[in-house]
């Protein structure tokens, strides 16, 4: 055993009632309301009014997860539909597994749906929702500490994340001969090196924001660059199961592609920016910028 490292709870569920309260959906939930607040605050500041970010987050919430859930089935279909699999566990997500990239896309749609029915601009909504976004993919991270999951390599830093070996049908840590949660092993622990990186990330956004006149759409493309820029360093880390492509992993992949259209879209967005800059405009924050049109 390590003299120091992080330890994994060995429950993932608590049960009120008849009911099972999944710690990863709670996660999720936290994330959300954080996203929320932060990103209402910042679209009333730029001009938008209060409620609408509640009324836009009815559509996109919803279609954000089913989109991350369809991505992480179709991405892992081994793990639903093979022989000695139960299909409808494609359902459960409270077990894990909402993939970012489905959430962003379909999410996307909810809000533009959202948007259109509010005739707010959806560059401005997803500018403010930026920051947001990213302390929600931090928090919902702390789900997969609960579920024992997304870890790296194995390790004997003094920061190595505890493993146990989780027993699906009870939602605890598998008990060994001696009655103690068997533990796998110590790895890498790259869902808190994902936490810190969103974390970081969301501040840094948030004074550029204030620090420079960035033109709509800039602070949702620095989102798309700076996650996909963490993210494919920590893909490269991890050593849970996933399916490769070319020897790499299929999110590897993804978030390098992903990168690279973010930095194209950042790039164009800010000539585009400076084109159209008046002079002797300051760093303030266009208070009409939330509306579509203005």
């Amino acid at each position: 055993m390590l003299p120091a490292y992080i330890p994994s709870p060995t429950i993932n569920a608590v049960k009120i009632g008849p009911l099972s309260v999944h710690f990863y959906a709670l996660c999720i939930l936290a994330g959300i309301g954080v996203a929320l607040w932060l990103t209402s605050r910042r679209w009333v500041h730029r001009g938008g009014k209060p409620g609408e970010v509640l009324d836009i987050a009815l559509w996109a919430v919803p279609f954000g997860i089913v989109g991350g859930r369809i991505y992480h089935v179709i991405t892992d279909p081994e793990l639903y539909f093979l022989p000695g699999k139960n299909p409808w566990n494609a359902f459960a997500i409270w077990d894990g597994g909402l993939g970012i990239w489905g959430a962003i896309a379909l999410g996307g749609l909810g809000a533009w749906i959202g948007c259109r029915r509010l005739k707010a601009s959806l560059p401005a909504f997803a500018d403010a929702l930026a920051p947001g976004l990213l302390f929600a993919q931090a928090l919902g991270r702390l789900g997969n500490w609960f579920n024992n999951e997304l870890y790296g390599d194995p390790t004997s830093l003094p920061w190595g994340l505890q493993i146990h070996q989780m027993d699906p049908a009870t939602g605890a840590a598998a008990l060994g001969p001696d009655g103690s949660p068997i533990v796998i092993g110590y790895f890498q622990p790259t869902f808190l090196y994902e936490a810190l990186w969103c974390t970081l990330g969301g501040f840094a956004i948030i004074f550029a924001s204030r620090r420079f006149r960035l033109p709509r759409g800039a602070e949702f493309s620095l989102y798309v660059m700076v996650y996909t820029a963490g993210r494919f360093v920590i893909e490269l880390m991890r050593s849970d199961y996933a399916n490769l492509i070319l020897g790499l992993r299929v999110n590897t992949w993804v978030a390098g592609l992903v990168f690279l259209g973010g930095a194209t879209a950042f790039t164009l967005v800010m000539l585009r920016g400076k084109r159209q800059k008046p002079s002797g405009s300051d760093s303030s924050d266009d208070v009409v910028d939330a509306r579509d049109g203005d």
